[in-house]
């Protein structure tokens, strides 16, 4: 969640579903196939499964994704699904109902399983996004496995990173991907990688003793910069090509002063063909490293805060 208090972005420089559906069109022009809904959180935005329905019309959209708090999910799973959705993530970084309120400030973490069975009964491909922090959560790590299983998701641990509204963040409450393999090796026995083509996915995948899978994306401890192929565009329109990039490609004012596809095309080409960044890793390197961002920095510019990177 963002600090107690934080800029909201005013409500005209929002894109539009058509802006939006205009843009992934140009993305997939140029080979893009995955999109993702994410956020913040995109089930907040009024009549999402229209934009979801716009967006699975495009046949070079292959992998069509939504990553939520699940909160709202449940009253949402059926239209969303008859819209054309593929997949869905729920971000999870707790069983326990109190340390969801100290996490999210929120009390509504039955709503969240109700969301959770809800879509997995509708068929939906399942996923869980769970942020270890040490001395917050890293002893469920095993209690949310067996909840995966029993939902016939996969879980997705996420080592702690300094992005956004992270403002508390420190080196000694990241627990590592090797600290999550001991753990669970210690309660399952030998785990073994899976190996797939996809060397571009942000998680590595192990597969437990009885087959069972999960993931761990270990962007803080191990970088995956100069394989990373996703960016982000928010939903003002800002594109952004790394969670740690300070600057993003303005790509609203164009589109909304008449900017022809073509023009659009090049522009978002010559920016991927141009592109340097590798923030985990340079991040990586930094001596007494600290929160990427303090409040005061936070306030001066909304887009560093993750509730409007997401995109």
């Amino acid at each position: 969640m963002p600090e107690q208090e934080y800029v909201w972005l005013p409500k005209q420089s929002i894109l539009t579903f058509e802006e939006i559906a205009r843009l992934v069109g140009i993305f997939t022009s140029l080979g893009v196939g995955k999109v993702r809904l994410t956020g913040g959180e995109p089930l907040l935005r009024h009549d999402l499964p229209t934009l979801v329905g716009m967006l699975a019309r495009n046949p070079g959209v292959r992998d069509l994704a939504l990553t939520t708090n699940g909160v709202l999910l449940a009253k949402q799973v059926a239209s969303l699904k008859q819209a054309g959705l593929g997949r869905v993530t729920v971000s999870l970084d707790t069983l326990h109902p109190d340390r969801m309120r100290e996490l999210a400030r929120t009390d509504r973490h039955a709503d969240v399983l109700e969301g959770i069975a809800t879509a997995r009964a509708a068929g939906f491909s399942l996923k869980l996004n769970t942020v270890v922090i040490r001395g917050v959560n890293e002893d469920e790590v095993v209690d949310l496995i067996e909840f995966a299983r029993a939902h016939e998701a996969e879980v997705r641990f996420i080592e702690y990173m300094d992005v956004g509204g992270a403002t508390g963040w420190s080196a000694e409450q990241v627990v590592s991907q090797r600290e999550i393999l001991e753990v669970l090796s210690a309660r399952y026995g030998a785990i073994t990688p899976v190996v797939t083509g996809d060397m571009t996915a942000p998680a590595e995948r192990f597969r437990l003793p009885d087959g069972s899978t999960f993931g761990i994306v270990a962007s803080t401890t191990a970088p995956f910069c100069r394989s990373c192929d996703r960016s982000r565009l928010t939903a003002d329109g800002t594109w952004f090509l790394c969670l740690y990039a300070e600057r993003g490609t303005d790509l609203r004012e164009p589109l909304r002063n008449g900017a022809g596809d073509a023009e659009l095309t090049d522009l978002i080409a010559a920016t991927w063909r141009g592109r340097t960044d590798r923030g985990a890793e340079e991040r990586l390197g930094v001596k007494g490293r600290s929160p990427l961002y303090q409040v005061d920095g936070l306030r001066a510019d909304p887009h560093r805060e993750m509730h409007t990177r997401g995109g």
